[in-house]
């Protein structure tokens, strides 16, 4: 990126994070699900397009100077959901935080350490200056179902229910907090079902919030939550993890697809999809010699489910989600420092995305593969299309250039405008008009493994401008 772009991003960002602190930190409302059941928005209608980042060991593992550093640099960019989680997986119960406090007390969820949640409050309070939430997670699973993982598990129905109280208690009047259960477990395992476990934290937190608590389910790899939870009523987002353990192209939009279906209606997104510099090799080994995900693969995943109808995404970087540093250990063949990984190309990308999300009305996002009359492929092909309920827009995410044919009829009659984004450098060319007279055949600027692009296409009266980023 340009320093130029970079520092106009930053200015942009500071500005919005300062009038939304001169307006009571969030002037929107509380965060809560969309009528229609897919997709989020505020309590004044606005709509939220979740952009996440995972930051797994933020609350253990940094100082306060490093995590402001953190927090601006993904505010620069355009992330607003960072996910964090206060017993950490890291040995979290045993080894202090850079202050040198833990988190419990003897381990016991109802002897919380006042010094350690102090710094909590501080990140959730730093969070909110920057017009970020936090997508608090109480405990990682291992706490709960050891399963792998350090452990210990100290939760039962009885202490996970007054620890989930005790927290909502404490957030109870911020309003830039999303609860996110789970921790990388599924809900049932073998002859372990948790539920109980989990259904007793929930209704800890939703008590003490008078009901005010939006909260998610933090699944292990290869699952969605829906899968085991969907009809739990405290559960109001669903969340999968297409992960790291399966090589290239996982079909999470077809994921996305199942979920949308499923009844009650309840938004879904892909919470952990490939970090970007992760060892491509699966589970358990993560031995890189098939080498790393690189941002292609950070966009072919989180365009293609949030295409297919996601109410957003989680970007994640291997480094940042466990702050390696020279005075960590590195986890599973990390290659560089947090502080080096911090502008990686995958984590500015993903900020295109939601800002092409945002430039069209997108409360009413509709997947369609019909628009795709041509050239859909599969895998690393694959194509991902959706439009609008009002004909004024439509979207295609095309993962390897080349020459599709595309059915416009789902938007109103008249003169269309098209125009192709980059979705790797947020370069857009203009096409001008378009037919709307029968399907269109259309070529890529560039073509091949590698080059990737969004066709949009609007309705001429819309008078939607193509976008600078």
């Amino acid at each position: 990126m340009r320093p130029l772009r970079s520092l106009l991003l930053a200015l942009v960002a500071v500005t919005i994070a300062l009038a939304t602190h001169g307006q009571g930190n969030w002037p929107h409302g509380r965060l809560t699900v969309a009528p229609d059941g897919h997709y989020l928005q505020y309590e004044d209608g606005s709509p939220f397009f979740w952009l996440g980042d995972t930051a797994w060991e933020l609350f253990h593992r940094l100082t306060k100077e490093e995590i402001i550093r953190y927090l601006d640099n993904r505010m620069e960019k355009g992330f607003n959901v960072i996910q964090a989680v206060v017993l950490a997986e890291m040995d979290g119960l045993y080894r202090p935080n850079q202050y040198g406090d833990i988190p419990l007390i003897d381990q016991d969820p109802e002897k919380p350490n006042e010094s350690y949640f102090q710094l909590v409050d501080y990140v959730v309070q730093s969070a909110c200056d920057r017009a970020l939430f936090i997508g608090l997670l109480p405990t990682w699973g291992d706490k709960v179902t050891r399963m792998w993982g350090g452990g210990p598990e100290v939760f039962t129905t009885e202490n996970a229910y007054k620890y989930g109280h005790w927290l909502g208690q404490r957030y109870m009047e911020k309003e830039n907090i999303i609860w996110i259960l789970g921790g990388d477990r599924p809900a049932i395992h073998d002859s372990v079902d948790t539920r109980p476990i989990w259904r007793a934290m929930a209704r800890g937190i939703l008590e003490a919030t008078s009901g005010k608590a939006l909260i998610s389910y933090h699944i292990s790899g290869g699952a969605s939550s829906s899968q085991q939870i969907h009809d739990e009523p405290w559960l109001h987002i669903n969340m999968m993890q297409s992960g790291h353990g399966s090589g290239h192209d996982v079909p999470v939009w077809d994921w996305i697809t199942r979920d949308r279906a499923m009844v009650p209606t309840k938004p879904t997104l892909d919470a952990e999809p490939n970090y970007e510099d992760h060892p491509v090799n699966p589970w358990p080994q993560w031995d890189p010699e098939n080498g790393y995900f690189d941002d292609y693969d950070v966009r072919k995943q989180t365009y293609r489910s949030v295409f297919a109808g996601a109410c957003g995404v989680t970007y994640g970087h291997h480094s940042i989600w466990q702050f390696w540093s020279a005075r960590e250990e590195k986890i599973n063949h990390a290659n560089r420092y947090w502080t080096e990984a911090l502008d990686r190309p995958g984590a500015f990308q993903v900020g295109y995305l939601r800002q092409l999300i945002e430039s069209r009305p997108s409360a009413h996002r509709i997947p369609d593969q019909t628009i795709i009359v041509d050239g859909q492929g599969e895998k690393g092909q694959h194509i991902r299309a959706f439009r609008d309920d009002a004909g004024s827009y439509l979207m295609a995410y095309i993962p390897q250039g080349r020459t599709i044919t595309v059915d416009v009829s789902s938007l109103k009659a008249g003169a269309l405008r098209g125009w192709w984004f980059n979705p790797a450098t947020a370069r857009t060319i203009d096409m001008g008009t378009l037919s709307h007279t029968r399907p269109l055949e259309l070529t890529t600027p560039t073509q091949g493994f590698g080059n990737d692009w969004v066709l949009v296409i609007d309705h001429k009266a819309a008078r939607y401008s193509i976008p600078e980023f």
